[in-house]
Formats: structure tokens, C-alpha cells, sequence
């Protein structure tokens, strides 16, 4: 790791980004014309707000009310008029006087809920992926996160940076470290780091904080399946991960009958799917969830959770159709096998939630139609960071979300109440994963990560805000494509 050095000051941005990128997994939306509007308008507030109150505009953006400015813009511009808005029928729930008043935002704002983010990442920018599939660094220099400061962009990726960004620069209590999909000795973070990530970060809040995933490509043979027995006993895993548009297979197919059989057989009943955000040149069929339902059914001691929901990003999320895409694929083929709300399927909001809360109405909507159908202790709090640097904006903004009387009247949505938000930011998933919700967990501060540098220094050894977003556009993410030869982030 490059040596300690000043981080360089951080651009002047919108606290809640206006508009999102990708994390690897799909074509980004073009920035548009209420992107525009909404920059415009930020600015514009923050302007008149700092020099009224005589503050310089990073004192401002960095309080509590930069953040309630950010999302009254929001609802301003991104609602659209469609049952959203900021006139406290759904949307973002901000006050206009919080734009200029940090305690009153704070207040607004803030949250003591649990928060258990069970889909998260990082980087060993040592690994033997830099040798054997070099493409990964050119997607993580194309990342804001990649400006921290570090000699070797990719370092800006590493175990100290999603420390500070997951467990010092935000609210998240407890995480799940997870794998991306690549092929053994490829793999930007091979099961062996995540474990060695998951002990440092016991030894450094003398807690549990972090669970991590056992990836497996049952695809590629049994000794795959094989070495599901060693990711148990050796690792100390706590759920599985698979990703069936990678290599292209069904949970329904020989080869995830296999894997599914073993994981009864061994006792990790937590089966995690990556399901939408089809990647590019794999076939869209194997990212849909139409196999989950009847999984559930054939296997009712395991739990599935649908990381994404299904969601896809071409697909405008609205009230559920039946014969609808992107969410909706994921409802149907519940109802379609008898799947309820109190049983063994549950909704993951990974990048679901980042590409929607700059829509109010699409959020009000996927948040809504979910907790209709699937119930309010079927959906799981996830952020896919680091690749968004802290997740600190996704939690206030879900915070701050409520669903419309309009929407409520007009589609049978549950009212996102404060309880049902304590569930989906961290209770739910601390059922499933058996975590103790009251257990003292020490807080890790930047004095342990620069005491840590230091004992790390002296024996020689290496600490084993992507914050807007990813590539921004179509030409840069199919450039980041072409790098890795076609192969998806």
C-alpha cells in the first residue's frame, strides 16, 4: 500500500448524487435533462444558503442541511408530479426550512435504526488478479474512488478504504463481504482476503461487524461443489454466493440441484442469488428470477435471498403488472409457486435502491409494490459498497423516504412506517443471518486504522467514494467492457 499521505480536498458535489452510474454489472442511464435541472438547482440553493448564512459551500454541503438540500431537490425535479413530491404526500420527507437549519435536517434526517448492509465489497489491490485478469484495474481507475490520493489507483480500494467508508463514514453496524464474479486466482477478493478482512475487523471492534459469502460456480464442475465443504469449515462462512448469469445456468439446472443439495447437506441454509442487472454478453434469461420461486418450494429449509430483486435498469419500475419485467419477474414467480410473506424468499436492494432514489416515484414504487407482495420481513437492506464509496447517502435517503396516501389508496401499498424501515435497514437481515441486534459493537475510529498502518508497517507486511458512481455513461462502461474482453465488473 502507497505510503500515508494528505488526502486531496474532494470535489464540491451534491451530497445525494443526482445521478447514477455502474457498478460493472450494466449499462448506466444516460445523464439527462432533470440531471441537468437538478445540478442547476443544487447549486443555486447552496449558493444563496452558504453566503446567507456565512458559510463557504463545502461548510455547506457538508452539513446535515447540504443533505436535506440535495433530496427537496429531488423531490422537486425528480418526482415528475407522480405521487411524489415535497409537499409531504410521499417522496423524500424534508422540509424546506431544513435546507437552511443543520439541527432541524438532523432531526429530520437522522436515524438510530440497526443498519445490516448484506451486500458489500472491496479490493486486495495485491492479489494474483493483477497478473491473471489485469482488466479489473482499468474499471477501478475509471472510479472516483480511485482519487483518495493512494500512488496506485487501485489501492483506493483496498481493506483501510472500506473500513473507513462502510464502519467510520457511515451508519452501518454490521456488513456482509462479498465476492464478484470471477474465476478462481481472477478474483479481486478470493474467499482466503474476505476471511482475513472479516478477523481484522473482530480484532480492530472486539465484535462481530462482519459475515462474509462463500462464492461457488457450480457450472464449472464438482470440485466446486466439492470445496463447498472446506468454504464452511475452513472459512467460517455464513451464506453462499452465486451469480447464474455468470457462466449461464438455472438454480433449476443439474448443476444448481447439486449446489443446493450440498448446502442442505452442510447446514449454510442462506442462498444468495445474483438476480437482474443482466450482464452484457451473457443471455439475459439466466439473470431473471423465474427459477427462484420454484427453488424455494423444492428446498423450503433454505433461505433466498434475490440480490438486486430483479431489478434491471432499462426497465422503469412502476405498480406490478403480471406480466411485467425487472421487479416484477421477481413477484410473479413467487405467486406463481405460493410464495408468501412469512416464507423462505427474500428482496435485496443492492443497486436496486441507488438507481431509484433519484426517482421518487419509482422508489415509492419498488419499496411499495415489495412490501406488498413479498411483506415488510422479506426485504433486506443492501448497498453494493465500496463500489458507491460510503453508504452513507443510501441510508439517509431511505430514511427520509415515505409512500404517498395517493399511492397507498391507489395500489394497496403498505405506509412505510418507522418500524417497517427499522426492518428492511437491519432487523430482517439479523433474523436471517442470526445476528444479536442489542450486542455492544465497538466503534472503529481512524486512530485504530492509522495504529494499524503502523503495526502493519513495522513488520514488513500490507493491509491485506466511488462515490458518483462508476462509468457515467454508455461509451465509457462498453469501453470498460472491451478492456476486460467483453467480461462483465
Amino acid at each position: 500500500m502507497a505510503a500515508s499521505k494528505s488526502r486531496p480536498e474532494p470535489p464540491l458535489q451534491s451530497p445525494i448524487p443526482f445521478h447514477h452510474g455502474s457498478n460493472g454489472e450494466y449499462v448506466p442511464r444516460e445523464p439527462g435533462e432533470r440531471v441537468r435541472r437538478s445540478e442547476e438547482l443544487f447549486r443555486a440553493m447552496v449558493d444563496e444558503r452558504s453566503k446567507r448564512l456565512g458559510k463557504t459551500r463545502r461548510e455547506f454541503i457538508d452539513s446535515m442541511a447540504g443533505t436535506a438540500t440535495a433530496l427537496f431537490v429531488i423531490n422537486q425535479i425528480g418526482c415528475g408530479g407522480n405521487g411524489g413530491g415535497s409537499d409531504g404526500d410521499g417522496g423524500f420527507q424534508v422540509d424546506a426550512s431544513s435546507t437552511w437549519d443543520a439541527d432541524q435536517a438532523c432531526e429530520e434526517l437522522g436515524g438510530d435504526q440497526f443498519v445490516f448492509d448484506v451486500q458489500t465489497h472491496h479490493v486486495n489491490p495485491d492479489g494474483a488478479w493483477r497478473q491473471n485478469n489485469p482488466g479489473w484495474a482499468f474499471f477501478f481507475q475509471s472510479l472516483p474512488q480511485a482519487s483518495c490520493g493512494e500512488a496506485d489507483a487501485v489501492d483506493c480500494f483496498d481493506t483501510e478504504n472500506y473500513l473507513r467508508e462502510m464502519f467510520i463514514n457511515s451508519d452501518t453496524h454490521v456488513a456482509v463481504l462479498s465476492a464478484v464474479p470471477a474465476d478462481p486466482g481472477e478474483n479481486p477478493l478470493e474467499i482466503a482476503e474476505q476471511k482475513a478482512t472479516m478477523d481484522l475487523v473482530a480484532q480492530l471492534s472486539g465484535s462481530q461487524r462482519l459475515v462474509i459469502h462463500g462464492l461457488v460456480l457450480p457450472d464449472q464442475g464438482q470440485a466446486q461443489i466439492d470445496g463447498m465443504q472446506a468454504l464452511v469449515e475452513e472459512m467460517n462462512i455464513s451464506a453462499w454466493k452465486v451469480y447464474t448469469p455468470y457462466g449461464g445456468w438455472n438454480l433449476t439446472d443439474t448443476a444448481g440441484t447439486l449446489f443446493l443439495e450440498e448446502a442442505e447437506r452442510l447446514g449454510v441454509s442462506i442462498v444468495c442469488a445474483h438476480k437482474g442487472l443482466p450482464l452484457p454478453g451473457f443471455n439475459p434469461a439466466f439473470a431473471s428470477p423465474q427459477d427462484i420461486g420454484v427453488v424455494a418450494v423444492d428446498h423450503p429449509d433454505l433461505r433466498f435471498v434475490v440480490y438486486h430483486s430483479g431489478y434491471e435498469t432499462e426497465v422503469t419500475e412502476g405498480p406490478y403488472d403480471p406480466d411485467g419485467q425487472g421487479i416484477d419477474r421477481l413477484i410473479r414467480t413467487c405467486e406463481m409457486n405460493g410464495i408468501g410473506p412469512s416464507d423462505n424468499v427474500y428482496a435485496e436492494l443492492g443497486s436496486t435502491w441507488r438507481n431509484v432514489m433519484t426517482d421518487p416515484t419509482q422508489a415509492q414504487h419498488v419499496i411499495g409494490k415489495l412490501l406488498k407482495h413479498l411483506g415488510a420481513d422479506r426485504i433486506v437492506w443492501g448497498t453494493d459498497s465500496i463500489w458507491y464509496g460510503s453508504p452513507q447517502d443510501q441510508i439517509t435517503a431511505f430514511r427520509a423516504l415515505s409512500i404517498s396516501e395517493q399511492m397507498q389508496d391507489d395500489h394497496g401499498y403498505p405506509a412505510l412506517t418507522a418500524e417497517v424501515k427499522a426492518k428492511i435497514l437491519g432487523l430482517n437481515a439479523a433474523a436471517l443471518y442470526g445476528i444479536d441486534v442489542e450486542a455492544i459493537r465497538c466503534v472503529i475510529d481512524e486512530g485504530d486504522l492509522a495504529q494499524l498502518r503502523r503495526q502493519l508497517r513495522d513488520e514488513g507486511t500490507a493491509m491485506p467514494d466511488f462515490r458518483a458512481y462508476g462509468p457515467a455513461t454508455r461509451r465509457e462502461f462498453f469501453s470498460f467492457l472491451r478492456s476486460r474482453g467483453g467480461r462483465p465488473g
